[in-house]
């Protein structure tokens, strides 16, 4: 049964199939447009397409209070398409899906696998900067000793379960013995579920997104047995884009940085540069140490520009001298790469880029059972994993 009445999708994937994509845009817009017109609501307008407006800004940071890691009722996760995935659903009116590669295309959500054994728990953190809820998983092989801990930032429309079954990040956690994070943007904070990293107030220390997803790390060290110098932090879209933002503002807390098709902390200050940003980029600012950062951008990414791949790095750089060491390779799907590692005069490599050809807006080997994959690409999470682990600490 088609979710969105107004959409063909299977005459969209037979038109992407031909190459038709200007034909498949179309049919998409159009779709779009009768469905907002003969259903939506909530939102704050309609474009000139008649596709929904959402303006992006936060409604309320949540209630306040000092409940910590609290159990709450798992609510029920639709698995049907979406739209509009990418950062442009959260701020314009024109965001469409990326649809320079059939395997780049938004897949069907559906909920990560638990093994016997293992804990995918359901919790809400709250603080005096508001409260979220987040999922964490805990593998079938901990054994209670000091364990690694990746905090996953999802995209725009997602929810931890979707990013967890896309990215099999949970897999890796059992394969490896580490444990898990998908904290969850809400509604009232964004419509469209995007992390607000456009917003000064969202790019500050101990304020705001920064603070909470802050909380919700330290809650989890509190409550588990967390090995303090393996944390790690990493996101899509805009998820990707938070995560920037947390290497930069928490070198502290954070040991390393993975960023998938996502911007640098400070690329955009309000919703008008965001634009500017994700269209071609903007000029940001050099960190003052080196945070140990992995980027992955499709070269045909429609949402946000690879360009801005580049600027994570330059940022997590902090203008010290490296030399660039660039190496080709091919997917086991037969998907192009170029791998770029920076080595320092002291021989470590804490910086690493890998351009994905021909892919869009996507996550890069990630499972069709979450959205916004490629799965034929490289594998974005076991490279990340291999990245993190293999910094020490």
């Amino acid at each position: 049964m088609n979710a969105i009445p107004n959409i063909d999708i299977q005459e969209v994937t037979r038109l992407t199939r031909k190459g038709k994509l200007k034909e498949a845009m179309k049919l998409l817009r159009a779709g779009l447009a009768g469905e907002v017109h003969s259903g939506q609501s909530g939102t704050s307008g309609t474009g000139s397409d008649g596709a929904s407006v959402n303006s992006g800004m936060p409604s309320g940071g949540g209630t306040t209070g000092g409940a910590r890691g609290k159990p709450r009722e798992e609510t029920a996760r639709p698995g049907s398409f979406e739209p509009m995935p990418n950062l442009w659903a959260g701020l314009s009116a024109h965001g469409l899906p990326d649809f320079g590669s059939l395997p780049g295309m938004p897949g069907r959500s559906g909920d990560a696998e638990t093994p016997d054994g293992a804990r995918f728990e359901a919790l809400e953190h709250s603080s005096a900067a508001g409260a979220r809820r987040y999922k964490l998983y805990v593998p079938a092989s901990h054994d209670g000793r000091p364990a690694p801990l990746v905090v996953m930032l999802h995209g725009c429309t997602q929810s931890p379960d979707d990013f967890a079954a896309g990215t099999r990040m949970n897999e890796l956690a059992e394969e490896l013995g580490f444990l898990v994070a998908y904290p969850e943007q809400s509604k009232r904070a964004n419509a469209q579920k995007c992390w607000n990293w456009f917003e000064t107030r969202d790019q500050k220390r101990d304020a705001g997104e920064p603070a909470l997803i802050a909380g919700i790390t330290r809650q989890i060290i509190a409550d588990h047995s967390i090995d303090t110098a393996k944390i790690f932090v990493a996101g899509l879209s805009a998820g990707g884009a938070a995560a920037a933002i947390m290497g930069q503002r928490y070198p502290d807390l954070f040991a390393a940085v993975g960023v998938h098709s996502g911007l640098a902390c400070g690329a955009a200050r309000d919703m008008g540069s965001a634009f500017a940003a994700m269209r071609g980029g903007s000029p940001v600012t050099a960190g003052t140490r080196v945070v140990p950062t992995i980027v992955f951008h499709g070269d045909r990414d429609a949402t946000v520009a690879p360009v801005n791949g580049d600027h994570v790095l330059k940022q997590a750089m902090a203008g010290k001298p490296a030399e660039a060491v660039t190496s080709e390779g091919v997917s086991s799907g037969g998907v192009t790469y170029t791998r770029t590692v920076h080595r320092e005069p002291d021989g470590r490599e804490r910086l690493e880029s890998w351009r994905i050809h021909g892919a869009g807006h996507a996550w890069s080997g990630g499972s069709a059972k979450g959205t916004y994959t490629l799965p034929a690409g490289p594998d974005a999470s076991r490279e990340m994993l291999r990245f993190f682990l293999s910094l020490g600490g």
